[in-house]
Protein backbone atom coordinates (compact mmCIF):
# COMPACT_ATOMS: atom_id res chain seq x y z
CA UNK A 1 0.00 0.00 0.00
CA UNK A 2 1.09 3.30 -0.47
CA UNK A 3 0.02 6.95 0.62
CA UNK A 4 0.13 10.40 -1.41
CA UNK A 5 0.08 12.83 0.54
CA UNK A 6 -1.07 16.74 -0.91
CA UNK A 7 0.22 18.85 2.15
CA UNK A 8 -0.76 23.00 1.24
CA UNK A 9 1.67 25.36 3.54
CA UNK A 10 0.34 27.73 6.19
CA UNK A 11 2.17 30.88 4.68
CA UNK A 12 1.01 34.26 5.50
CA UNK A 13 -0.91 35.48 2.31
CA UNK A 14 -2.66 32.41 1.87
CA UNK A 15 -6.29 31.85 0.86
CA UNK A 16 -7.62 28.79 1.20
CA UNK A 17 -11.54 28.04 0.69
CA UNK A 18 -12.39 25.07 3.13
CA UNK A 19 -15.82 24.33 1.90
CA UNK A 20 -15.12 24.27 -1.71
CA UNK A 21 -12.40 21.79 -1.03
CA UNK A 22 -14.44 19.70 1.12
CA UNK A 23 -17.11 19.59 -1.19
CA UNK A 24 -16.63 20.16 -4.55
CA UNK A 25 -12.45 19.62 -4.89
CA UNK A 26 -12.29 15.79 -3.16
CA UNK A 27 -15.45 14.94 -4.55
CA UNK A 28 -14.00 15.53 -7.96
CA UNK A 29 -10.56 13.92 -7.10
CA UNK A 30 -12.54 10.85 -5.81
CA UNK A 31 -14.84 10.57 -8.73
CA UNK A 32 -11.64 10.48 -11.02
CA UNK A 33 -9.66 8.06 -9.19
CA UNK A 34 -12.64 5.80 -8.42
CA UNK A 35 -11.97 2.21 -6.97
CA UNK A 36 -8.52 2.96 -7.43
CA UNK A 37 -8.62 4.78 -4.49
CA UNK A 38 -8.82 2.98 -1.26
CA UNK A 39 -9.34 5.78 1.85
CA UNK A 40 -8.96 9.36 1.57
CA UNK A 41 -8.55 11.52 5.20
CA UNK A 42 -8.42 15.50 5.21
CA UNK A 43 -6.76 17.37 8.25
CA UNK A 44 -7.28 20.92 8.93
CA UNK A 45 -4.30 22.34 10.23
CA UNK A 46 -5.11 23.91 13.89
CA UNK A 47 -1.52 24.69 15.70
CA UNK A 48 2.22 24.07 15.87
CA UNK A 49 4.09 21.54 18.21
CA UNK A 50 4.48 25.17 20.50
CA UNK A 51 1.91 27.41 22.01
CA UNK A 52 0.81 30.10 20.08
CA UNK A 53 2.48 28.71 16.74
CA UNK A 54 0.74 28.12 13.57
CA UNK A 55 0.24 24.67 11.83
CA UNK A 56 2.70 24.42 9.46
CA UNK A 57 -0.32 23.13 7.05
CA UNK A 58 -3.11 24.55 6.56
CA UNK A 59 -4.45 21.38 5.19
CA UNK A 60 -3.16 17.91 4.87
CA UNK A 61 -5.04 15.28 2.59
CA UNK A 62 -3.78 11.92 2.53
CA UNK A 63 -4.76 9.40 0.56
CA UNK A 64 -4.29 5.28 0.01
CA UNK A 65 -3.77 3.25 -3.04
CA UNK A 66 -2.82 -0.84 -3.55
CA UNK A 67 0.80 0.40 -5.29
CA UNK A 68 2.23 3.63 -7.04
CA UNK A 69 0.95 2.04 -10.41
CA UNK A 70 -2.19 2.62 -9.18
CA UNK A 71 -2.46 5.73 -7.97
CA UNK A 72 -0.48 6.78 -11.41
CA UNK A 73 -3.04 4.97 -13.80
CA UNK A 74 -6.07 6.59 -11.77
CA UNK A 75 -4.71 10.03 -11.46
CA UNK A 76 -2.88 10.38 -14.83
CA UNK A 77 -5.86 10.68 -17.33
CA UNK A 78 -7.42 12.90 -15.17
CA UNK A 79 -4.39 15.24 -14.05
CA UNK A 80 -4.84 18.33 -15.84
CA UNK A 81 -8.82 18.49 -14.89
CA UNK A 82 -7.73 18.20 -11.40
CA UNK A 83 -4.62 20.21 -11.14
CA UNK A 84 -6.69 22.74 -12.72
CA UNK A 85 -9.10 23.32 -10.06
CA UNK A 86 -6.31 24.01 -7.30
CA UNK A 87 -7.17 27.69 -8.62
CA UNK A 88 -10.75 27.40 -7.50
CA UNK A 89 -9.67 27.30 -3.50
CA UNK A 90 -6.42 28.61 -3.23
CA UNK A 91 -3.25 30.46 -3.85
CA UNK A 92 -0.74 28.31 -2.85
CA UNK A 93 1.24 25.55 -4.18
CA UNK A 94 0.57 22.04 -2.62
CA UNK A 95 3.41 19.86 -1.81
CA UNK A 96 2.98 16.12 -2.79
CA UNK A 97 5.02 13.34 -1.33
CA UNK A 98 4.36 9.25 -1.66
CA UNK A 99 4.84 6.64 1.17
CA UNK A 100 4.92 3.50 1.06
CA UNK A 101 2.77 2.31 4.48
CA UNK A 102 4.64 -0.03 6.28
CA UNK A 103 2.80 -0.55 9.76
Amino acid sequence: MIKVSVLYPNTDDLVFDKEYYINKHVALVSERLGDALKNAQVDFGIAGGTPDSKAAFVVMTHMTFDSLESFQESFGPHSDEILSDIANFTNCQPQLQISEIKI
